[in-house]
């Protein structure tokens, strides 16, 4: 018996403990950041910790290097190695007297002390030149250097110390990356100017703190929201420098906080919203549809509007700028990531921001739709006459629901004049539909909602009647559009493409038919689709297409007009496809698939004239419901199904003349 295992046999080997191998640095920095803007916002967020006044970024034209250099407080040797160069200092619990407040009064921003390794992601040589009390010094740091380290399982790594005519700085702290990853550069100085602007809330003289870019200061304006925000509410005391927002037409406050929440607790900004969503699109600045969060004054989270889950029209054209500093209060868990982009959104402080911003918006949503129909509908009235004449025949009570109408349609995302006023002629004709059958209000409630509109439209029986002129029009477009390019006898390929966008054209009841991308990729992998044209050639193939409607499943394969066929070649081609498509379907569970093949031919084949009984018998043996159409005939039976509609669409009223002026 082995008496004693697992009491005394370990005796004098009962310690554990956990080391950290320096590999845990590729994890923590060196691949953690993914762009320079969030890069350099650790190394500004640092140079704020150290009281700093100014901090000067420059950029090499040439993309060799990039300095950050900074007026703060700076580092003695013995700060380098117990804080700067000791990754996972947590300043705010170990430094008692300036951990959480700097000496000039400042709230500190560092918190997870691994910030400054997010500098190895855009460059793999690191020089730091710090200067305190009096004393200049300097270090280089590599990623070969580090990587030679673990290699050599070494318990730590040593940075280069650098000679001392090398020292830079005689104040502050300066640092140099060297040997830059170009792919992490971005798009250049003006970009990293705005992206670095709407990484805080800090930036000016207000608050004693300059960052500067190749030797101009960043400003509130570098942001880029506030010049396209028309309509803005603001939350707690503090007033945001408006001085850029050149477009501001209507503003209000809201409130700071909620009435359930801590005593300290609340929230400081604005929210605003553009005249257009194209207008919150910017190449430089990133999209600024968004809603930035900021505690302590820096960056917390990067658009929390995409967390709201709101999907109304309004979101489209908001964006914002908050601070939530009890997201990151020192006596509370620190639930920001690791790269201080995103939070734990399972946290009770998110989850009340959450609710408070969700509670705001309802009132900013409601205030927007006023304040927009008032300056939309002003606008597109003096835009044209003709729409405020038809606004003024308008009955009182059909007057602010067809304003709204007009402020929706004029706010949409539309670059030409002339395809915003075929908008405004389409909103009336509808509208005035809609007031015949007492639903104008709910059309200009829901033109931004199409499910919500079009279970609107499918209420009215008399729909199909009122829009019978403008559908029409559309098909005789079609068929005519149609018959041009089957009268040059275009290839296999345009004659499909647009047949399969009208089906109609073959059959009424396809107007909804839907393409099934899976099957036809099962049916090119299979041999039987092939988009190149050699190859059908010597294959003897052309292009068809696969559709499903109502359970049924239907190929449809298409011949040049000029082309003439046999019976027998339809057959053969028609059979093949028949039996892939079953071997295909019956591996899906589909082991007694309903599939018709439908051939389009612009020549009748013999048999059509001579002998229909064997046409119509070979038809059925390739698949029940197989059948052959002709280009001319779909031509002729379209043309004869619509034209009747068009004779009674010659009518026009007085509100037909005011459509056609706008």
């Amino acid at each position: 018996m082995n008496e004693g295992i697992g009491t005394t046999g370990m005796a004098g080997n009962d310690h554990y403990r956990m080391t950290v191998d320096l590999n845990v640095l590729d994890h923590l920095g060196i691949n953690l950041y993914s762009n320079i803007a969030a890069v350099l916002t650790e190394a500004v967020a640092n140079a704020w910790d150290a009281d700093a006044e100014n901090v000067e970024i420059g950029i090499d034209p040439d993309g060799k290097f990039i300095e950050i250099k900074d007026d703060g407080i700076g580092m003695s040797i013995e700060d380098m190695n117990t804080k700067y160069l000791r990754v996972g200092y947590r300043r705010r619990d170990e430094d008692q007297e300036t951990g959480r407040t700097t000496a000039k009064g400042r709230p500190v921003m560092g918190r997870k002390g691994l910030g400054k390794l997010s500098l190895f992601s855009i460059a793999n040589t690191i020089e730091v030149h710090s200067a305190k009390n009096g004393e200049s010094h300097g270090l280089r740091m590599t990623i070969d250097g580090i990587h030679k380290s673990v290699q050599d399982k070494e318990p730590f790594y040593s940075p280069e110390k650098l000679p001392r005519e090398e020292i830079q700085v005689t104040n502050g702290t300066a640092i140099l990356l060297k040997d830059i990853k170009r792919q992490r550069l971005g798009r250049g100085a003006t970009a990293l100017r705005k992206r670095l602007a709407r990484r805080f809330s800090v930036v000016g003289e207000a608050h004693g703190f300059k960052i500067l870019i190749d030797g101009h200061p960043i400003s509130t304006a570098d942001r880029g929201d506030l010049p396209m925000v028309q309509f803005l509410w603001s939350f707690g005391d503090e007033e945001p420098d408006l001085s850029s927002a050149g477009q501001l037409l209507e503003r209000e406050a809201l409130s700071d906080r909620l009435d359930a929440w801590d005593g300290d607790w609340s929230v400081t900004g604005w929210i605003g919203t553009a005249r257009l969503p194209k207008q919150l699109d910017s190449d430089d600045a990133g999209n600024l549809n968004s809603i930035v969060v900021f505690a302590r004054g820096r960056l917390f989270h990067e658009n929390i509007l995409d967390k709201l889950n709101d999907g109304r029209l309004y979101t489209k054209y908001l964006t914002g700028q908050i601070e939530a500093d009890f997201l990151d209060a020192d006596d509370e868990p620190d639930i920001a990531t690791s790269d201080r982009q995103r939070v734990q959104e399972d946290d009770p402080r998110y989850v009340q921001l959450i609710a408070f911003l969700r509670k705001q918006l309802t009132q900013v949503e409601k205030r927007w739709t006023e304040w927009r129909r008032l300056h939309e509908v002003e606008k597109a009235k003096e835009t044209s006459p003709a729409l405020a004449e038809w606004l003024e025949s308008l009955p009182e009570g059909f007057r602010k629901s067809a304003e709204t109408l007009i402020a929706k349609l004029s706010a949409l995302p539309v670059d030409q004049d002339e395809d915003r006023k075929l908008m405004y002629r389409h909103g009336i004709l509808a509208f005035e539909r809609m007031k015949l059958r007492g639903s104008a209000e709910e059309l200009a409630a829901h033109v931004h909602d199409i499910d919500k509109l079009l279970a609107i439209l499918a209420d009215r029986d008399s729909l199909e009647a009122s829009l019978y002129r403008d559908i029409v029009k559309s098909r005789l477009d079609a068929i005519k559009d149609f018959q041009g390019i089957a009268d040059d006898n275009a290839k296999e390929s345009v004659l499909q493409k647009y047949l399969f966008d009208h089906l109609w054209l073959l059959d009424p009841a396809w107007e909804r038919a839907t393409a099934s991308e899976v099957m036809e990729t099962r049916l090119t992998t299979d041999g039987v689709l092939t988009q190149d044209m050699t190859e059908k050639e010597r294959l003897g193939r052309v292009d068809i297409a696969y559709r499903t409607m109502a359970g049924k499943h239907i190929i449809v394969e298409l011949k040049r007009v000029k082309r003439k066929m046999k019976l027998l070649e339809l057959q053969e081609q028609g059979q093949t496809y028949v039996d892939k498509l079953k071997k295909i379907l019956l591996a899906q569970g589909d082991a007694t698939p309903n599939i018709e093949v439908v051939f389009v031919l612009g020549e009748p084949i013999d048999e059509e004239g001579s002998n229909p009984e064997r046409l119509k018998s070979s038809m059925a043996a390739i698949s029940p419901g197989s059948r052959i159409v002709h280009y001319d005939s779909l031509i002729r039976g379209a043309q004869e199904a619509y034209s009747e509609f068009l004779k009674k669409s010659k009518q026009l009223d007085k509100l037909e003349r005011i459509v056609d002026r706008i």
